[in-house]
């Protein structure tokens, strides 16, 4: 089985569970995971976890995000882009000025309320197949954090943004959201994801890359998701503690000036990869997640 994390640069008309069949007929394994839903029409970074590190897939979902998109003033859509319905269209009669100030106000910690067009699911079911049937029902906002949008083109009505933004944000809403502030609506008419964590454009395959030949250096490890977690050695002699997934003591691996609620990589003397662990009140590192590289 292989195991590691490839950096997908996913298409246009693929969905990102069509990246994961491809990928797993490619690799001829069933474990493999995605870490973030992109839709059918965006494109762009999206990490693909094979083997154990579909254990951090989650992880994956939770880090920062940067995305570049296509706003175009003037129209409203069901979907909040221009792959929906047009419900409305309103002159622009904005300045650049006034466009680059309310652009501003966004900036920062804030509540979004997800799409009605999108893969959450309220009471078992997804708020899209609820939209598809002319069905519309309260969402809830969620928190999310907007830490820049830079205008990079302006030519009235569209405007390119390169936003980088917490998990859980919908960039479809936040078009939509700063073409209802100008008062002439907005809808997104393309979206590149650009880099998920350190994941980035630059280092992104295409599926049909990996099918004609899959270079073993596109394989990330497992680890390099952790690299932030201060690294330390178990010793030989407690291979069976770590075997057992026990939790370790000081004595067991390198000397380290330990902080409560801390997490360090721990590796085998010859260098695998073990897991994450936690040093707890008890003075033991206590098992996170383990990955037992073989």
């Amino acid at each position: 089985m292989v195991n590691g994390i490839i950096n997908v640069y996913k298409e246009k008309g693929f969905t990102s569970f069509d990246v994961v069949a491809v990928m797993r007929r490619i690799f001829g394994q069933k474990k493999i995971g995605h870490t973030g839903t992109l839709d059918p029409d965006a494109q762009g970074v999206l990490p693909v976890c094979l083997g154990n590190a579909t254990k951090v897939c989650d992880l994956l979902l939770d880090k920062d995000k940067e995305y570049i998109a296509d706003l175009l003033l003037g129209v409203t859509s069901d979907t909040q882009d221009m792959t929906g319905t047009v419900l409305q269209e309103r002159p622009v009669a904005v300045s650049e000025e006034q466009v680059r100030q309310t652009i501003d106000r966004f900036v920062g910690k804030q509540q979004q309320i997800p799409p009605m067009y999108s893969a959450l699911k309220v009471n078992g079911r997804k708020l899209c197949d609820l939209a598809r049937e002319g069905k519309t029902v309260e969402r809830k906002p969620r928190d999310i954090e907007i830490f820049s949008i830079v205008i990079e083109e302006m030519d009235l009505p569209r405007i390119k943004i390169r936003v980088h933004c917490s998990k859980g944000t919908y960039i479809r809403t936040l078009c939509n959201d700063i073409g209802e502030a100008l008062g002439c609506g907005g809808a997104m008419e393309s979206l590149l994801r650009s880099r998920v964590s350190s994941f980035t454009l630059e280092t992104a395959h295409t599926l049909a890359e990996l099918e004609a030949h899959f270079n073993q250096e596109w394989l990330i490890s497992t680890d390099s998701v952790f690299l932030n977690y201060e690294r330390l050695t178990a010793k030989n002699e407690y291979q069976k503690a770590i075997d057992n997934g026990n939790k370790l003591s000081q004595e067991m691996v390198d000397d380290c000036d330990f902080h409560i609620g801390t997490y360090y990589r721990i590796y085998r003397e010859d260098g695998r990869f073990v897991g994450i662990y936690e040093w707890t009140k008890d003075q033991n590192l206590k098992p996170v997640k383990l990955f037992f590289e073989s």
